[in-house]
């Protein structure tokens, strides 16, 4: 299959949306990272997202639809989901809610579970494409457990990426944010974060006025996306809280300038948009990667749980 890289002007909306009703898989752009992108009401589109990432089918996938409205068909929007939607949406929050009987969503999408991860993106792109095709599937655009894309460059890049596996890129530069969404579900009836991400933990609290229950995934049976022991991973070793590099090893800094630095300055909303990116990077230099300490709170919290996964062994 020869991958299509598709502008983000009419023409290049329109062939997405015919590759899409025909079932195909296409990366489109959001503001968190590139997404793989399917009709999520065709198995067999589902199926082919699965099957470019080498994906475990039991990890379910997040269904993007362009406003609320659009989400109240899918999933049964509670009091607390739709105060959360109000404030963060269109925006890099998920929300994992009871599914609709009626939503017509494939059942590969759920990985068989009665509920439905579910996201508005705020991206002007896939706003558009979104408008077009309704509600899409769409884990991040590259191979399962690999570093997360951030740029078409990166869902096309032979180390880990799609080309040649999928119907087509629409490429509208970089993404803004650089950052997964931030995962909230109910699991036990009350709000729970299920993945930081895009959004940091202490602004929904403040949204819900009271704190957010923690929760301890099962890698074997995960009921959100991005909640593999393994994920996000280069090819190098990875080693944390390394303020002072070994000889051997690509430093990536934090907080004072160099070559694979995520920011100078110490800022976490740069740090977060330049991870993904700077890791690939790092990881072209063939040594074992180490990572400066990164301040866990805020967008830093969501950096270090990549950073874990990243780091963790794999099978």
């Amino acid at each position: 299959m020869q991958t299509e890289r598709l502008l983000p002007d009419q023409m290049g909306m329109a062939r997405a949306a015919i590759l899409l009703a025909g079932g195909q898989v296409v990366a489109i752009p959001t503001e968190t990272v590139y997404g793989l992108a399917g009709d999520a009401r065709n198995g067999e589109a589902v199926a082919r997202i699965y099957q470019a990432k080498g994906r475990p089918s039991f990890n379910p996938l997040i269904v993007h639809v362009p406003d609320v409205v659009a989400a109240r068909t899918i999933a049964r929007m509670t009091p607390e989901a739709e105060a959360l939607a109000a404030a963060f949406w269109p925006g890099a929050l998920t929300l994992v809610l009871p599914l609709r009987s009626d939503a017509g969503i494939a059942s590969l999408v759920t990985a068989g579970l009665d509920t439905v991860a579910i996201r508005v993106p705020a991206h002007p792109v896939a706003q558009a494409l979104l408008r077009l095709t309704g509600p899409l599937a769409a884990p991040s655009a590259n191979a399962s457990g690999r570093i997360s894309p951030t740029s078409a460059a990166h869902v096309l890049d032979p180390d880990g990426g799609l080309d040649g596996r999928i119907g087509a890129v629409l490429d509208a530069g970089p993404c803004p944010l650089g950052l997964e969404s931030t995962i909230i579900g109910w699991p036990q009836g009350r709000a729970t974060l299920l993945r930081p991400g895009g959004i940091p933990a202490e602004a929904i609290t403040e949204a819900l006025g009271q704190p957010l229950a923690a929760h301890q995934a099962d890698p074997a049976t995960p009921n959100a996306p991005g909640q593999l022991t393994s994920h996000y991973a280069p090819n190098a070793a990875l080693r944390l809280d390394a303020s002072d590099p070994r000889p051997d090893e690509t430093h990536v800094a934090f907080g004072r300038p160099g070559p694979f630095t995520l920011s100078e300055t110490g800022d976490l909303t740069q740090a977060a948009a330049r991870l993904f990116d700077t890791l690939r990077r790092a990881d072209r230099e063939g040594r074992p990667i180490a990572v400066a300490p990164i301040p866990d709170h805020g967008l830093g919290a969501a950096i270090n749980d990549r950073l874990r996964r990243a780091a963790a062994p794999r099978d």
